[in-house]
C-alpha cells in the first residue's frame, strides 16, 4: 500500500483553516475513538485498537501544534497553534484520569496478545497510573488543574525565549577578528555602532572571534539574560507546580517521578551519575582551564568566564594546534554541506532522497521524500536558517508520526545556521540533529503509534544523533563535500589537526555539561526561592567557567521545560553512543554490513523494545562505559 504525504496549504491564507482541520479536527476524532472504546465489551482486544486509533489522532494534533507554534511566521497562526496545544494537553490530561477508560484497558488480558500489543497495553496502564487515575476525586481534580496550569507555564517559558530576542550595540571596531562575511552582514549605524543579536549565528561567532573584551562582555550579558526577568517567575512557578504534582502522585520529588520511565530508573541516580562524571573530568578539566588561563593572560584575561572562554578556546586551538576556525570554515559552504549531509547519510543507510517542490510555511524550507528499497518511507523538511519569531535553537520536530499502512512519517529539522559559510561546529550540529530526523523516518512503520519514531527512553534518544556526529569528523567523509571556493577539498592534515584540537578541552566541556545537568536536577529537587542565587552557587561546584554578575542563565535555558530535571541524558546517551560507534571500523565508515545492521536493529525498531535491548542486539553484548572512558581520558 502506497501512502501519500500530508497535503500542506499552498497559500499563506490557508494555514489557519488547515490548522483547524488538521489539529482541532484530530482532537475531535480522538474523542470519537474514545467514545467508541467506551462502548466496547470488557476484555475485547478491540479496546486496544481503539486506544491506538485515538493515540494516532492525538499525535497528529500535538505534532502540528508544536511545530507551527515554533516555526510559522504569522503571529496569528502561532497563537492558534498554542491554543491547540492547550486543547490537546487538556484532552490528554482528562483522558488519563478517566476511570472508565482505565477500567476497560485493564480488562484486556495480556496473555493472548503478541509482544507489541502487550507492550502497548502495559505502557498505557502505566501512563494512567502515573497520571493519578486511581487517586480520590479531590486529588484527581487538583491534578487536572495542575496539568492545565503546567501547559500555560510551559508555553510561556518557551514563548519568552522565542520572542525575547535581545541586542547589544557595540563599536564597529569590536568586529576586528570576525570573519569577512560576518563583518559584511553587520554594518555600523550612523553612530558607528553595530547591533549584535542574541541569535546563535550572531552571538557565538562574536564571542569566539572578537578581540574586544568589553564588547564580548556586553554581548554575553545580553545573551545570558535572555527572557529575564519574565522567565524567573515562570520557572519558579513551574518548579513549584511540578513538585506539588509529584507529591500528589506519591513521589519524593519531580526528578524521581520523571526518571521512573527512563533508563536511569530513579531520581537519586541522576546526581550520582552527574557527580561521577564531574569527578572523572575534574583533573583533565582543571588542566584545560590552566591552559586557557595562560593564553588569556596574554590579553589581560584573569578569569575564564562566560564572555571569554570561547575566545580563549579558539586562540589555543589556533596557536597550539594550528587550527584556525576561520581557515576551516572556508571549506564549509552551507549549500555544499546541505547536499553533502544527504549524500553521506544516503550512502551510509542505503536510502535515497528525492527533492520535492513542496509549498510549506516558509520559502527557505527544502523538502525531500525518503526512499528505501524502492519504497517511499517518509518525507523530511529542512528549515535551517534564522528568522524572527522562529524557534531559536536546533531540534527535530514531528509533523506526522508514521503508522504502518495508515500514514507516512514526516519530520522537520529546525535549525538556525548561516546562509553562507559554516563553522565546523555547526556542521557537527547539523549531522547530530539530522540523526533525530532519520530516526523518526526509519522508525515510522509500526502498527502501534506508541513505537513510532524517536520513541525510546528519553535518556537514549540522543545516542543515535551523537554517534552520527562521528562522520562529520572523518577526513574521507568531509572531503566528499567540504571544498573551498576553488573546489579544493579540505586537506587531510587540517582535519587531523582539527581532531587533535578537539581532544583539547574535553574535561573542561564535560564539566560544563555536568553543570547544566546538575542545575536541571537540583532546581527540580530543591525548588529554591532564589533561582539566580542557587545557580550561582552551582557554577563553582560543577562548571569551570565563571559566571557574569548580573546574568540569569536559567531564564533562557530552554531545556528546563522539555527536559525538565533530565538534562543528564545528553551525557548518559554519549556513553552509549561511544560504545555503539566502537562497532564501526574507522577506516571503513561506510561498510554496509555494520551500517545496515545498526539501521535495522537500533533505528528502525523505534520504541518497540527497551533501548538497552536494542543496543545489545546491535553490539552482541550489553553496552558498557569502556569506549566512553577511553574517549574522556584521551
Amino acid at each position: 500500500m502506497s501512502l501519500e504525504p500530508l497535503a500542506l496549504p499552498t497559500s499563506p491564507e490557508q494555514w489557519s483553516s488547515w490548522l483547524a482541520e488538521r489539529g482541532n479536527g484530530s482532537v475531535r476524532l480522538a474523542a470519537d475513538e474514545i467514545a467508541a472504546l467506551k462502548t466496547a465489551h470488557p476484555g475485547d482486544t478491540a479496546i486496544l485498537q481503539l486506544w491506538n486509533d485515538a493515540s494516532v489522532a492525538l499525535s497528529n494534533a500535538s505534532a502540528v501544534s508544536s511545530l507551527l507554534s515554533s516555526v510559522h511566521p504569522d503571529p496569528a497562526v502561532i497563537e492558534q497553534a498554542e491554543a491547540l496545544e492547550v486543547e490537546v494537553r487538556r484532552f490528554t490530561s482528562d483522558l488519563l484520569l478517566d476511570r472508565e477508560v482505565f477500567a476497560l484497558l485493564s480488562s484486556v488480558r495480556p496473555e493472548p496478545l503478541d509482544d507489541g500489543a502487550r507492550r502497548v497495553l502495559e505502557d498505557a496502564l502505566r501512563s494512567f497510573r502515573r497520571a493519578g487515575v486511581e487517586l480520590d476525586d479531590q486529588t484527581r481534580d487538583r491534578l487536572r488543574e495542575l496539568n492545565e496550569r503546567h501547559t500555560e507555564l510551559s508555553q510561556a517559558f518557551s514563548r519568552n525565549i522565542r520572542d525575547g530576542r535581545r541586542t547589544a550595540r557595540v563599536p564597529a571596531e569590536a568586529l576586528v577578528g570576525l570573519p569577512e562575511d560576518y563583518v559584511a552582514d553587520h554594518q555600523p549605524d550612523e553612530d558607528g555602532m553595530v547591533a549584535i543579536s542574541t541569535e546563535y549565528p550572531d552571538v557565538h561567532p562574536f564571542l569566539t572571534y572578537s578581540r574586544d573584551a568589553e564588547a564580548r562582555r556586553a554581548v554575553a550579558t545580553e545573551f545570558f539574560n535572555l527572557a529575564w526577568p519574565e522567565n524567573d517567575q515562570v520557572l519558579g512557578d513551574l518548579l513549584r507546580l511540578r513538585r506539588e504534582k509529584a507529591h500528589l502522585l506519591g513521589y519524593s520529588d519531580w526528578a524521581d517521578f520523571d526518571a521512573e520511565v527512563k533508563m536511569i530508573g530513579k531520581g537519586a541516580a541522576i546526581l550520582e551519575f552527574v557527580d561521577q562524571v564531574a569527578a572523572d573530568a575534574r583533573d583533565a578539566g582543571l588542566r584545560d582551564r590552566d591552559v586557557l588561563l595562560a593564553r588569556g593572560a596574554q590579553d589581560g584575561i584573569a578569569t575564564v568566564d562566560l564572555s571569554n572562554w570561547r575566545y580563549c578556546f579558539e586562540a589555543v586551538k589556533r596557536e597550539q594546534y594550528g587550527v584556525d576556525a576561520q581557515e576551516v570554515r572556508r571549506y564549509f559552504d552551507f549549500g555544499k554541506v546541505h547536499q553533502g549531509l544527504l549524500d553521506v547519510t544516503s550512502r551510509l543507510f542505503g536510502i535515497r532522497y528525492e527533492p520535492v517542490a513542496e509549498t510549506t510555511w516558509h520559502d527557505e524550507v527544502t523538502t525531500y521524500d525518503v526512499h528505501l528499497g524502492g519504497e517511499r518511507i517518509g518525507r523530511i523538511h529542512l528549515d535551517l536558517h534564522p528568522r524572527m519569531r522562529k524557534y531559536n535553537h536546533a531540534a527535530q520536530f514531528d509533523l506526522v508520526s508514521g503508522v504502518r499502512e495508515r500514514q507516512l512519517p514526516e519530520g522537520v529539522l529546525v535549525c538556525n545556521f548561516n546562509r553562507g559559510l559554516m563553522d565546523h561546529g555547526e556542521v557537527v550540529t547539523l549531522f547530530h540533529e539530522f540523526g533525530h530526523l532519520l530516526h523518526h523516518v526509519l522508525a515510522g512503520r509500526h502498527e502501534w503509534v506508541r513505537f513510532s519514531g524517536v520513541a525510546t527512553e528519553w535518556d537514549f534518544v540522543e545516542a543515535p544523533s551523537q554517534m552520527l556526529e562521528e562522520w562529520a569528523w572523518d577526513a574521507g567523509v568531509l572531503q566528499l563535500f567540504a571544498t573551498d571556493a576553488d573546489g579544493t577539498p579540505i586537506p587531510t592534515e587540517l582535519v587531523a589537526a582539527m581532531r587533535a584540537a578537539d581532544e583539547f578541552g574535553k574535561g573542561f566541556l564535560a564539566r560544563t555539561q555536568m553543570f547544566y545537568a546538575a542545575l536541571s536536577y537540583l532546581l527540580h529537587v530543591e525548588v529554591p526561592d532564589d533561582l539566580t542565587a542557587r545557580v550561582f552557587e552551582l557554577y563553582p561546584q560543577y562548571s569551570l567557567i565563571a559566571p557574569l554578575e548580573g546574568t540569569h542563565f536559567h531564564t533562557g535555558f530552554g531545556h528546563l521545560d522539555g527536559y525538565s530535571s533530565a538534562y543528564y541524558t545528553y551525557m548518559w546517551s554519549l556513553v552509549i553512543a561511544k560504545d555503539m560507534f566502537s562497532a564501526f571500523d574507522t577506516d571503513e565508515l561506510f561498510a554496509e554490513e555494520v551500517a545496515h545492521r545498526y539501521r535495522d536493529r537500533v533505528l528502525t525498531p523505534g520504541g518497540s523494545r527497551d533501548a538497552a535491548v536494542l543496543v545489545a542486539d546491535f553490539l552482541g553484548r550489553p553496552y558498557n562505559t569502556e569506549a566512553f572512558s577511553r574517549w574522556l581520558n584521551g
